[in-house]
């Protein structure tokens, strides 16, 4: 018994890179053609639980034994397809499942509100699509194999940022401006992926790694990095690069708004990191001016402007979709600075704040779902009608914010650390400040639902109510996430170290 459960754990393990990404699209076509919406939401939930057990085995086997390679079709790589986990994509994938998991939960009464009955199946379909995409652009260690799931994922994701339709019909033009920006993305990806191939030869991510460090820099060289770096900055949504993100995160469905927060930016994130530290020389002339001068600049530019955007805005979707830009300019200061403590800094971020705006998504999603709730003005009492959703959103907050004992103080920490240890003291001035606009932004909401009195309907003050049960143990498993790991930061940071260390040329 002891050596089938032996076996039995090595074939998982073996099988997982693969079966992680297959998997969820089986199920995908098989809940588009499904009328019942209970029976299409179980398997739903049941293959996000079975992929993120297999994530969880994938990162175990990483962190014990290494990088894990598995070649398709019986091609061993560089010849064919591989799927290749380490350090680096392990923790995304890991991120990515947890989150489908908590979300699907969410999703049985949201969904319900608000996608028509008989588009629910679809609607179910296309959010495995999109998983699956998410989950095989961060697995694949091909880098055509990349722009296909990259477009698979962006597809489907169209379709699901339209289905807000239902709830506002502004969603159709969102999901338009999605469609066009990411398609120019993708575009520029392809574009830079084909000159890779013109210069090496080869479309497998290690093998064209070890074709360029051969080969040394040239034009062909920088030109393929130029339009990588353009068209993952458009999905990564980098200012100025960022105009698709506002309204596809502010007229989605509340479920699929969570969804994308906490994990297509991130995923996006994570290729960045691959190709211009793992693909390309990061030691050479022009990556390093790259990282200073474009990334980490822009980064800052874009932490002070869409902070000041989330001020002023007075619907909440947007104002958090602003703050999204800005957390990724705290990523992209991190890449840029450049050294082993900017880099793991910017990673904590990136799994910091998918539990941050995941949970402030969520709970946003349920004050509409109870009483309609969409502008800043609507927050008036909340924390008298809504205790247990405006604590989870409170919670979340303070760690976007990055007060001390949240996941968001950890990342921020470790970003002035880095940043003062390089000597960019401007880049200190600048995290502290947008700081300061985020507990503006956050505390406007903030002071509305605790301070103000409940609203009142002929005289009579709105009774409580709150969201249903299965919203409320979604938005709570991330911001009590958000404190623990604020607390006890050693998980992330060590995820984070080892992601480095992959990157950085260290073990890993």
């Amino acid at each position: 018994m002891l050596n089938f459960l032996n076996l039995s754990q090595a074939w998982i393990a073996a099988e997982a890179p693969v079966a992680i990404v297959v998997l969820p699209l089986i199920i995908g076509a098989l809940c588009a053609l499904i009328n019942k919406e209970r029976i299409a939401w179980l398997l739903v939930l049941l293959t996000t639980l079975i992929c993120s057990a297999l994530s969880f085995v994938i990162l175990r086997e990483v962190m014990a034994s290494g990088t894990i390679s598995y070649g398709l079709g019986g091609w061993d790589p560089p010849l064919g397809i591989e799927y290749r986990v380490d350090g680096l994509n392990a923790p995304v994938l890991m991120l990515i499942s947890v989150i489908g998991v908590i979300c699907t939960l969410y999703a049985l009464r949201s969904v319900t509100a608000e996608i028509e009955p008989k588009k629910r199946g679809p609607f179910y379909g296309a959010f495995m699509i999109s998983f699956a995409g998410l989950l095989g652009m961060v697995v694949t260690g091909d880098a055509f194999n990349v722009f296909v799931f990259l477009e698979v994922s962006s597809i489907s994701t169209y379709v699901l940022v339209a289905m807000g339709a239902s709830r506002d019909r502004r969603a159709l033009t969102a999901a338009y401006n999605y469609l066009i920006l990411g398609s120019i993305g993708a575009t520029f990806f392809v574009i830079g992926v084909g000159f890779l191939y013109m210069q090496t030869g080869t479309l497998n991510m290690a093998d064209i790694a070890l074709a360029l460090s051969e080969s040394g820099e040239s034009r062909v060289t920088q030109v393929a990095f130029a339009f990588i770096v353009v068209g993952l900055g458009l999905k990564l949504a980098m200012f100025p690069l960022h105009l698709w993100l506002p309204g596809a995160y502010a007229y989605a469905p509340s479920f699929v708004t969570a969804f994308l927060a906490a994990t297509a930016t991130k995923a996006a994130l994570y290729l960045l990191l691959r190709f211009v530290f793992t693909i390309f020389d990061p030691t050479a002339d022009f990556i390093i001016s790259a990282l200073t001068w474009l990334l980490a600049v822009l980064g800052v530019i874009g932490m002070f402007f869409a902070s000041f955007q989330a001020i002023f805005q007075t619907d909440a979707r947007r104002l958090l979709a602003f703050s999204s830009v800005a957390q990724v300019g705290y990523m992209l200061l991190g890449v840029g600075i450049g050294t082993m403590a900017g880099v793991t800094a910017g990673y904590v971020h990136l799994l910091g704040h998918a539990m941050t705006k995941g949970a402030l998504f969520l709970c946003l999603g349920a004050m509409w779902y109870q009483f309609g709730v969409t502008r800043i003005s609507d927050f008036k009492g909340l924390g008298k009608t809504m205790p247990w959703t405006m604590g989870a959103f409170t919670v979340a907050g303070i760690s976007l914010i990055g007060v001390p004992g949240t996941v968001g103080f950890v990342s921020k920490f470790a970003l002035l650390t880095a940043a003062a240890d390089k000597g960019w003291w401007w880049a200190v001035a600048a995290i502290v400040f947008t700081s300061i606009l985020a507990l503006v932004y956050i505390g406007r909401m903030l002071e509305a639902a605790w301070l103000q009195d409940r609203p009142q309907v002929d005289g009579v003050d709105v009774a409580t109510r709150e969201a249903p049960a299965s919203m409320l143990v979604a938005m709570w498993a991330l911001a009590i996430a958000c404190v623990v790991f604020g607390v006890n930061a050693t998980w992330p940071l060590e995820l984070a170290n080892d992601a480095a260390s992959v990157i950085m040329g260290g073990a890993g």
